[in-house]
This record gives structure tokens, C-alpha cells and sequence, in this order.
């Protein structure tokens, strides 16, 4: 596309260079034509004097370029000499620029001298630049009336309007109809004055409406193709679903990081010593005309606009940093993309640089790898973008090193030469002019890098990076105009980088356009047959999927609540305080464990006289006694609640357990928050109601006959149960003996020992009789499990007697009245359990759910959560791979569209121009082809 066009159409997009520095970097192809027949007059440049504020220093508010400036004056002077011979006006004016050049220099060495004397500097420079402009207005006006009475000489009309004024780097000659070569050169020294004195670009305007709005067509390519490529880049790693990018080599300290950050016009690269770019960084440039503000986003990290570019700067640092030492080169990409009015559609990859030694604690293999890693990316169809610093010898570059390799005829490579103002003018372009290694698409020299800010009255002040980028380099290249000027034909400037990187990143993703859209269709096709094979076409989306899991969740709640009801509760207490029960009736009426080998003491009041005992037997009153006031004061408020609650949540874990969230971790953690929250929630305020109202069995329990008799066939069933643990665990005991006779054995001697038979020596910690201590501790546990159950039997049997038939003889049968107790507890407790804690539970706890996994749910935490599953993964994989090739191939298919008609206009045009290819009639080539 033609660089001129491009300038125009995006308008504001790119930062807006001085007059001077357009003239130098952007390059047209203009035929010439007569200055004075243009259809739009052409005007020199005026620019208004800004006022100073009051009280400050005018001399500090002159920019460094402009220092004791003759700028202002030299148009005005160069109009009056159009009669003078132009050789003798172009030296005026040539050595003028000289003296401007020296000027600006002599001013930097003469800092401190200016500014003692910064007081009257002002004044003096205040009246100088009125009378400057004064002079420039009346000189405009002037022109205006007399320009059509003026005899202009034909060579110096043609000037004006030539490609040596018009033109950037000067790389095409003016064309057929050329002067003479000796009055030529004459022009070109004024041409190139102008190009220096920042002369105002001229712009063939008379572009008819179809040729604009193929230009805008055109702009547009780039930024589809970007989007399309970024979608690619979604859809896998395959090879053949890649458009290309300009990927940036270079040695380390070549100037990498300047040329880019240049070229978006932030500093937000990772600095530092020791190696900091230790993984690819895949950088996107969106141009966004509309927009005000610049950002940048990493969109794999999800940390949305990031507006501080320092900020950019810190989290590329932090992620190279994070590869380990030991590695130091990673070859997984950070992406980044920029968003920007001033930054230009494009795709670049940043890439470590070479080294020829590693450092101490780097590994040995460090060069090897950035070698492969670099190797990697400049593949093909990817641009190459090589970097070398002019003081260094192009011989010695790593970087066309490489290219050659994988470019040997230099098709896809562009070479950057950095550091142009640290060698001579004349070595600079003679880097620039290499034939020992050419390339098809042309070096470009750079300075690139902000000048040192001295604080005094040449400062750079407070414009942007990129004003101070391209003042600094139009500085350098306009100070040699002999070496660097239009008729060196040499690319100079970050502004003509720019649009060589737009131009052949344009062309060459066009190039690439057919084979990966072929590559696309069959890419679709695969994906199609997948999805049909594998899920037989069924849709899914994460949100559909966490609706239908979440139904059936609730569904399940709802099966479970029907049949968690009150009797589920009086069963779960009831079995909790009739463990309390037995333990009650073990601390305070039956054996205790054998738990040495000493002697047994006789009792005074055994349980076996307890049928016989007295009814008014104080002994037995009291044991009763303290067993009830055990059993009430137990704290049965917070015991009931407390099983009941963990009895829901375990509920709770296996209906998750059981559903399609038991492979999701988020989803469990969101319902088991949701679940223990209501808990713990009713959790105090339960337990304290269920806690008063059994407050009167405290003090006195009524009993009634069909109470004892429930209670009396309850008893005897958890007794019952009790003696077939007793059971389990001696026939346990026996099989880690090895036999039933050799653990009788061992229980007979311990009997012997208990009841004073034998006598034993010490306490038989090293064992006794023959038995190890391991064997006689075994023996012990056997004899109490025995002991245990023959009081069970006991027991069991007393209760079916006559004697325990009625609630007067409570203290003889000491087991049904606390079971009657524990009756009265567990009724009581489950009237306000049902009321204090199910029914809220059941109530909230699904509403609980749809907040914490329903509409609370961000789409990226949805998202997420359908993809902790496997299955699920992969369907949504297949769907969303699919919907992206048919969206990306779409949009190809509209870039072919505007490719075949770019063609087909491209053929009309020669037709007419009788085969050549015209633009509008006035001579300018296209520059945007299909190649």
C-alpha cells in the first residue's frame, strides 16, 4: 500500500512526526508535475508562537533542536532567492543549515553560560521570535498575491513536486524527464536543504473516492488477519494453523528492546543485567482510532487493562524471572497485546538474545538453547527481524547468522542496524548499502534511543517517548543530508521501520492466506466429524452444564430431605445417648478392665446380689441417682445438635459423592461451605433452646407403666447388641492367639494370679508362667471381654424377670430406667431440632446453592468449573474448536473475497494503463500485493 496512503488513512493513529523528520523517513512515489497546477495550493509551514507564562524563563522552553533557531526565517529567505541561480541559493541556504547544525551543538557545550544569563536571553529571545513571525506573515502574504506574476524556472518547479522533496529516504529517482545530471545535483542540495528545514510534506490529493476506499480495505487486511492468526493461535498448536508474525533476534544489548519499545512508543520491556528475557513474548499491536486510553492485557493471566505501563513492565519482569535459574531459557510464550491509537496492526514475537558465553551460574548448554529456541521461531512463512548494532561488524551477527540459515536468499528477512549515531555518517551508510550480505527487503538504520535528559535548558521536556525517539533520530539523519538524504536511496528512522514492518507483515500474511484457509476447511472437517462421532452432535456449554448438574443435585437434596425427617433424628439420638447409657452403666455398675497382674479386691455390694438387694438400699439409690444426673446434665442440647448437624453434612458429602459434582473440587468446596454455613449459623441458638426445655428432668422423671415397657424391650435389645460385640471381640482375641486353648490357657493363669493362687514376682512387665508380656496382655483383655459378657448375660436375664416388670423397682433394674430417660431426652430434643435446624436447613440450603453456584457464579468461574471434568473437557474442547474454525474460516473467506476483487480491480487498471498498473493517473504505485 502506498506509504503516503497509509499516513492518511489512519490519521491519528500514528504519532504525528515533525515536518522535518516526515520529510526524511516517509517515502512516496510521486512523478512530477508542475508546483504551480496543483489542485490544492501548497503552503510553507507556520507555526503560531506559544506564550510563555508569566514569571518563567522563556529560554528554557526553546526545544534542544530548535536552539538559536533559523528555522523561522529560512523559508521566507529561500522565496526572495527564487531569482537568484539556484546554485548560489542553495549554498546560502545549505551553509545557513550548517550554521544551524553547529549552532545547536555549541549551544549543548555552552549550557551553562546560557543560563546565567537566562534573564536577558528571554527578553532578547521574546523580540526575536515576535519579529520572526511578523516578518514570516508578512512574507506569506506577500506570496499569496504575487505567486502567479512570478517567472519560476522549470527545474525548480519540478523539484517541488519530485520524489527528492516528497519522499522519506529518496529511494526512487524523479523519473523519466529528468535535468541534466550537473543541474540536477543542484537541485537535489536544495531538495535537501528543504528536507531538512522541515518543509511541509506534499500530498497528491486528487485521489478519486473508489481508489481511497480500497486504500481503507486495504488497512483493514492487516488488523483481520491479526484477529484471525490470535484465534488460531485459541484453537492449538497446530503448524499449519499459524499466520505469520516479525519475529525480533538479535543479540543481547543489540538494541532488541529500544527498536520495539520505539515502535509502540512505551517503555515496557523487562530491564536489567544477567539475562531477563528468558521466554518468548508473543506481542499483538491493535490499533484502536477511536479509543483515548493505551493499555496493554495479558489475556492468558486474565488480568484485565493494565493502563501503567510500568505496571506492564514489572509482570513481564516477574514472569522471565520465574523460569528457574537453572533452565534460564523457557520456550512457553508470554502474550501481551496493546492497545493504542499510536501503535500499528501488528503481530511480533521477542525472542531471547543470542550470547556467545554464559556467565557463572548459568548453564553450559545456555547458547545451545537460545540457538534452538531462536531457531524454532524463524521458521518459515515468519518474517525475520534482525538486529544488529552499527559498531559491531555485520560479519559478526548472530542474527543474519541465522537467517541465512533458514532465509539464504534474504526473502523474509528485514535487517535493522541500531546505534546509528555511535559510528561516523559515512560508515553508517555504507552498513546500510551492504552487498556482502544482501537482503531482499532492505536494511533500515535506527537510532532509536531517548537522548540523555541533562535537566537544563535542552531537556527533552515533557513530550512522549516516541516525539523524543524521532526528534532525536530526525536530529541525527538531517544533520547529514550528503549521506543519509533523498538521493542516498537509504531507509532510515523508526517512522519508516514502522511501515516496512506494516507493509511486508501485510503482504506476507496475504501470502499466506489460501494455504491456511485450505488448511482451515480440512481442520473444520476433522472437528466436525469428531464431534458427531464422539458426542453425536449434542450441545453443550459450560453454563448448560452446570444448570443441569445442579438440578440434579437438588433434585437428590429433595429425595433426601423427604426422608431425613423427624424419626430419622429420634433414631440417630436415640442410638447416640444409648452408647452414653451403656457407658454409664460401665463406669458405675458393671467390671472394670484387668489392667494388672495384681491380686482382685473383693467387692462389698456386687452387681449379682442386686436382684436381692433391699429396695430402700441407699447403695443403689445413690448409684442410680448419679447415673441420671449424669445423663440429663450430659449437655444434651449441644450433643443433640451437634449429631444431628454432622449427621446432615455427612448426608451432604455423599449425595456430592454420588452426583456429577464429585469431580469438581470448586463445586464441593462451594456446597460444603454452603452446608456447614447454615450449621454453624442455627448451630447456637438450637442447641440453646433444646437445652431449656429439658430442663425439669433434672430435677424430677415421671415414668409411666407403657414407658417402662417400651423402655424394658429397648434395653434388652441394646444390651443384646452389646453381648454380640463382646463376642466378636474375644473371638478377635482368639484369632491373633492362633487358637482358643492356647488363649485359655494364658486366662486361666491370669485367674490364678487374681484370685491369690499363684504368686507372682514383680508385675510381670517382662512376662510370667511362660507367657510373654505381649501374650499375658492379650490374656487380660480376653478375661475382662469375658467377665463383660457374663455380666451382660446376667443383666439380659434379670430384665426378663417378674421383678423388673413395673417402674417400682427402677433401682433393681437400673438399665430400663435409664433408657426411659433417655426416651424422654431424645423426644424432647427432636420437637425443636425439627423446628430450630431441618426445617431452616432444608429451606436455605438449595437457595444457598443457587447463590453460591447459580447466578454468583462469574462466567469465568463457570467456565472453570466445567472443565475440572474430563469428559465434560473434552466435549467442550470439540464444541468450542469447531465454532472457532467456522468463525475464523468465515472471516477468510471474506479476506479472499476482498483479495480476488483488490485482484480483478488490479487487472482493470492495467488494462487501461495498457499493462502497467496505475493508481489514479498520477503515477503512484501500489504497494499492497498478493504475492
Amino acid at each position: 500500500m502506498n506509504q503516503a496512503r497509509i499516513a492518511g488513512r489512519i490519521g491519528r493513529r500514528l504519532p504525528v512526526q515533525p515536518p522535518f523528520a516526515r520529510r526524511l523517513f516517509h517515502q512516496h512515489i510521486i512523478h512530477p508535475q508542475p508546483l504551480w497546477r496543483s489542485p490544492t495550493p501548497t503552503h510553507f509551514p507556520r507555526q503560531e508562537m506559544r506564550p510563555w507564562p508569566a514569571g518563567s524563563n522563556a529560554i528554557h522552553n526553546v526545544p534542544t533542536i530548535r536552539t538559536i533557531s533559523f528555522y523561522r526565517v529560512l523559508p521566507n529567505l529561500a522565496v526572495k532567492l527564487v531569482r537568484i541561480p539556484a546554485m548560489l541559493g542553495g549554498a546560502v541556504i545549505g551553509g545557513l543549515a550548517y550554521v544551524q547544525y553547529q549552532a545547536t551543538q555549541a549551544g549543548n557545550y555552552a549550557l551553562d553560560v546560557l543560563q546565567k544569563g537566562g534573564n536577558w536571553a528571554s527578553d532578547t529571545a521574546g523580540g526575536l521570535f515576535g519579529g520572526a513571525k511578523d516578518i514570516a506573515e508578512q512574507t506569506r502574504t506577500g506570496w499569496e498575491r504575487t505567486k502567479d506574476e512570478l517567472g519560476i524556472a522549470n527545474w525548480w518547479r519540478q523539484q517541488f513536486q519530485s520524489d527528492g522533496v516528497a519522499s522519506g529516504t529518496g529511494r526512487e529517482s524523479g523519473g523519466p524527464g529528468s535535468e541534466p545530471p550537473k543541474q540536477s545535483r543542484k537541485a537535489a542540495a536544495v531538495a535537501a536543504t528543504g528536507a531538512a528545514l522541515g518543509f511541509t510534506e506534499l500530498e497528491d490529493d486528487d485521489e478519486s473516492g473508489e481508489e481511497a476506499a480500497r486504500d481503507d480495505q486495504m488497512m483493514v487486511l492487516t488488523k483481520k488477519m491479526i484477529e484471525i492468526r490470535s484465534m488460531l493461535q485459541m484453537i492449538g498448536k497446530s503448524d499449519t494453523l499459524l499466520l505469520p508474525s516479525i519475529v525480533v533476534i538479535g543479540f543481547q544489548s543489540s538494541g532488541k528492546s529500544s527498536v520495539l519499545e520505539a515502535i509502540v512508543g512505551h517503555e515496557f520491556l523487562p530491564k536489567g543485567s544477567n539475562m531477563i528475557t528468558r521466554r518468548p513474548i508473543e506481542l499483538t499491536l491493535v490499533n484502536t482510532p477511536n479509543a483515548t486510553a493505551e493499555y496493554g492485557e495479558f489475556p492468558a493471566l486474565g488480568l484485565g487493562k493494565i493502563t501503567d505501563f510500568s505496571q506492564i513492565q514489572k509482570t513481564l519482569t516477574d514472569l522471565n524471572l520465574a523460569v528457574p535459574a537453572s533452565e534460564c531459557v523457557s520456550d512457553s510464550p508470554i502474550q501481551l497485546s496493546i492497545y493504542s491509537r499510536n501503535v500499528p496492526d501488528l503481530s511480533l514475537i521477542d525472542l531471547p538474545g543470542y550470547i556467545l558465553i554464559h556467565s557463572e551460574g548459568q548453564p553450559p548448554e545456555l547458547s545451545q538453547k537460545i540457538d534452538d529456541l531462536c531457531e524454532k521461531y524463524i521458521q518459515s512463512p515468519n518474517v525475520i527481524l534482525a538486529i544488529s548494532d552499527a559498531p559491531s561488524d555485520l560479519a559478526n551477527s548472530a542474527a543474519l547468522r541465522a537467517c541465512m540459515r533458514v532465509d539464504p536468499r534474504g526473502e523474509r528477512t528485514i535487517g535493522v542496524v541500531t546505534k546509528m549515531d555511535l559510528v561516523e555518517p559515512s560508515r553508517g551508510a555504507s552498513i546500510l548499502r551492504n552487498r556482502d550480505y544482501p537482503l531482499r527487503l532492505g536494511y533500515v538504520g535506527v537510532v532509536s534511543r531517548v537522548p540523555q535528559q541533562s535537566g537544563g535548558i535542552f531537556s527533552r521536556g515533557s513530550g512522549s517517548f516516541t516525539d523524543s525517539v524521532t526528534n532525536n533520530e530526525a536530529a541525527y539523519f538531517s544533520a547529514h543530508p550528503s549521506e543519509f538524504g533523498t538521493g542516498s536511496e537509504l531507509s532510515v528512522g523508526i517512522s519508516t521501520l514502522r511501515k516496512k514492518l506494516m507493509r511486508v507483515l501485510e503482504q506476507t500474511m496475504a501470502a499466506s492466506l489460501q494455504s491456511t484457509s485450505d488448511a482451515v476447511q480440512q481442520e473444520l472437517e476433522e472437528a466436525t466429524y469428531e464431534y458427531k462421532v464422539q458426542y453425536n452432535d449434542r450441545p453443550l456449554s459450560a453454563e448448560s452444564y452446570l444448570a443441569e448438574s445442579l438440578d440434579a443435585f437438588k433434585h437428590s437434596f429433595k429425595e433426601f430431605a423427604e426422608s431425613f425427617g423427624r424419626a430419622k433424628v429420634r433414631e440417630i439420638l436415640k442410638g447416640e445417648l444409648d452408647q452414653r447409657v451403656l457407658d454409664l452403666l460401665a463406669q458405675r455398675y458393671w467390671n472394670k478392665p484387668v489392667d494388672d497382674l495384681t491380686p482382685s479386691l473383693p467387692e462389698p455390694d456386687p452387681l449379682s446380689a442386686l436382684p436381692k438387694a433391699a429396695l430402700d438400699s441407699v447403695y443403689w439409690h445413690r448409684k442410680l441417682d448419679a447415673s441420671t444426673s449424669s445423663l440429663t446434665k450430659l449437655g444434651i442440647g449441644r450433643l443433640a445438635t451437634t449429631v444431628v448437624a454432622n449427621a446432615l453434612q455427612s448426608e451432604v458429602d455423599r449425595l456430592i459423592a454420588q452426583s456429577t459434582f464429585a469431580s469438581h473440587p470448586f463445586a464441593q468446596q462451594a456446597i460444603t461451605a454452603a452446608s456447614t454455613g447454615i450449621l454453624n449459623e442455627r448451630f447456637l441458638g438450637t442447641s440453646d433452646q433444646v437445652e431449656n426445655c429439658i430442663k425439669p428432668y433434672k430435677y424430677e422423671i415421671e415414668v409411666t407403666d407403657s414407658e417402662w415397657a417400651n423402655g424394658r424391650q429397648e434395653i434388652t435389645s441394646v444390651l443384646n447388641h452389646e453381648l454380640k460385640a463382646c463376642e466378636a471381640a474375644v473371638k478377635a482375641v482368639e484369632n491373633d492367639f492362633g487358637g482358643k486353648r492356647k488363649l485359655q490357657d494364658v486366662m486361666s493363669y491370669i485367674d490364678r494370679i487374681r484370685k491369690g493362687e499363684v504368686v507372682l514376682e514383680g508385675n510381670g512387665v517382662g512376662g510370667a508362667g511362660g507367657f510373654s508380656a505381649a501374650l499375658l496382655a492379650k490374656g487380660r483383655e480376653a478375661l475382662f471381654l469375658r467377665d463383660r459378657a457374663t455380666i451382660l448375660r446376667m443383666r439380659i436375664a434379670a430384665l426378663k424377670t417378674s421383678q423388673c416388670s413395673n417402674p417400682a423397682s427402677k433401682y433393681a433394674c437400673p438399665e430400663i430406667f435409664l433408657d426411659v430417660v433417655a426416651n424422654k431426652l431424645t423426644s424432647t430434643a427432636v420437637l425443636f431440632l425439627n423446628v430450630e435446624l431441618l426445617s431452616e436447613f432444608y429451606y436455605n440450603f438449595p437457595r444457598e446453592l443457587d447463590r453460591r453456584l447459580g447466578r454468583g457464579l462469574a462466567k469465568s468461574e463457570v467456565e472453570r468449573f466445567a472443565r475440572e471434568d474430563r469428559k465434560v473437557r473434552g466435549h467442550l474442547d470439540a464444541i468450542r474448536r469447531k465454532e472457532l474454525l467456522e468463525k475464523v474460516l468465515g472471516k477468510m473467506k471474506t479476506l479472499n473475497l476482498l483479495e480476488e476483487r483488490e485482484r480483478g480491480e488490479g487487472h482493470r487498471e492495467a488494462a487501461v494503463g495498457g499493462g502497467k498498473a496505475v493508481g489514479t493517473g498520477n503515477g503512484r504505485k501500489r504497494s499492497w500485493t498478493i504475492v
